[in-house]
């Protein structure tokens, strides 16, 4: 690693506050910025490390800072702390057109004045800094970036930045590995790195083994902020390759038939690497409490739920009357947000499960909670669904074949079928369908008619 990279001073006093008035404007303008419609108020410093000097021709800092934001909309509303997010400040003296998309704003005072700041994963040196570190196994600062000790990591390796992703940043190196960055990041154990690291000691081929991570270490807690796998070369997501077999008309079976068996390994697999628990009673109560709570703070933002939320809510009770009977579940570590688009399939036709993080608007702690199986399973099948209806094109039929594929799959896989424990599938179900209804209520009004499809199905007297 060059000399200049293994610095262990922290970044000048005051770059924050010459950055603030900039970062206002751009931070809430990112698409993986969580707090959109508040505006922000301030910043305060979590961490920052130089990584290449602010005066030099090109400055690097990696940032930690939390975002001051108002926590409601009226007038008076507090400002408190809100989310802490991870950047990676690039400062030049000219910003070169190719940069351009990556412009945070000119300095005027401060350790960088003179500069133009930008976000630097967009230029190919900051981001070779990135792997030399992980491939050397550097000590910068408070960031610690470590290499699994069975991984080789090359130098050399060009980077280019992904610009499709919405929660994160990640940049391919040389078609041979992928860092994810975490942008919204918080102290613990992120199962973004846990659960992959748990299925490589497993030997589950269906996730992608971790090759380096990079972590926080501040106030004696770690902080994960990134984690670099090797990169599926030619690989199409699991939505891309739905929606372009609905443009042609074709079915899916096949390919959600082999995607339910590469969850169920995945499956397997996490419950003999991680501890399972057993939800009895009271655990099943305590779920199921959760359930009906969501689904009325729905009801009450999207009024035209009310009318389905009697019969949606007998699919929470049934779930409790059996744990009342002395009906047990299993949980186990699960995927937490499975999807079409946390799916890759290589030219070889094999699947691939990524993106572990969970749903990132979730405390960590509840993140990590073992849960039902069928929970990733009723997020796939709600998957089919939009991609039926998002193609553009009817084929009739297209999302229940579909999912009946992908259950045999799954049984075939895992030994058991998630359709014969009905009542635990349709509160799964059901609650996710509630939850796609709040959400595009609020960001994606357009797509309100998804969801309501799905929950005019759960109502019904005896759903399909």
């Amino acid at each position: 690693m060059p000399e200049a990279v293994i610095r262990t001073v922290p970044s000048p006093p005051g770059l924050l506050a010459s950055l603030d008035p900039l970062l206002r404007e751009w931070l809430p303008r990112q698409r993986w910025f969580a707090g959109k419609g508040r505006p922000v108020t301030g910043f305060s410093l979590v961490a920052a490390t130089e990584l290449l000097p602010a005066d030099s021709r090109l400055g690097l800092h990696h940032v930690l800072v939390r975002a001051h934001q108002q926590y409601a909309p009226a007038g008076g509303a507090p400002e408190e702390p809100g989310d802490c997010y991870q950047l990676l400040i690039g400062t030049r003296e000219a910003l070169p057109p190719r940069l351009a998309p990556a412009l945070i704003g000119r300095v005027t005072d401060g350790p960088a004045a003179g500069h133009t700041a930008y976000d630097a994963l967009y230029d190919i040196r900051p981001a070779e800094v990135l792997l030399e570190a992980l491939r050397s196994g550097a000590r910068i600062g408070g960031l610690r970036f470590e290499r699994a000790p069975d991984q080789e990591i090359r130098a050399g390796l060009v980077p280019r930045l992904m610009t499709a992703e919405q929660s994160n940043s990640s940049v391919v190196y040389g078609d041979t590995f992928i860092l994810k960055l975490l942008r919204r990041i918080v102290p613990g154990v992120n199962p973004d790195l846990e659960l992959p690291l748990a299925l490589a000691r497993e030997g589950c081929p269906r996730v992608p083994a971790p090759a380096g991570w990079m972590v926080a270490d501040l106030n004696g807690r770690s902080w994960v902020l990134g984690v670099l796998q090797p990169y599926v070369q030619g690989a199409t997501d699991g939505w891309d390759l739905a929606l372009r077999e609905l443009a042609k008309g074709e079915d899916f079976v096949a390919e959600a038939r082999a995607l339910g068996r590469a969850t169920a390994e995945v499956h397997t697999a996490l419950a003999r690497a991680l501890p399972t628990v057993t939800l009895g009673h009271a655990q099943a109560r305590q779920l199921v409490d959760g359930m009906i709570e969501r689904l009325d703070e729905a009801v009450q933002a999207v009024p035209l739920l009310g009318s389905y939320a009697p019969a949606l809510r007998t699919a929470f009770t049934a779930l409790a009357d059996l744990a009342a009977e002395g009906r047990t579940w299993t949980a186990q570590r699960v995927h937490g947000d499975l999807h079409l688009g946390q799916c890759l399939r290589s030219p070889d036709g094999e699947w691939s499960l990524i993106d572990f993080e969970g749903e990132p608007a979730k405390p960590l702690a509840e993140r990590r909670l073992p849960q039902p199986a069928v929970r990733d399973v009723a997020g796939m099948l709600r998957s089919f669904d939009y991609a039926a209806h998002s193609a553009g094109v009817s084929v009739p039929g297209w999302a229940e074949s579909c999912r009946a594929a992908y259950c045999t799959g799954y049984a075939e896989a895992g030994g058991h079928d998630p359709r014969t424990d009905p009542v635990l599938l349709r509160a799964y179900e059901t609650d996710k369908a509630v939850y796609e209804v709040l959400y595009e209520a609020r960001h994606r009004p357009e797509w309100l008619p998804v969801p309501l499809a799905a929950v005019r199905r759960l109502s019904a007297p005896e759903p399909a």
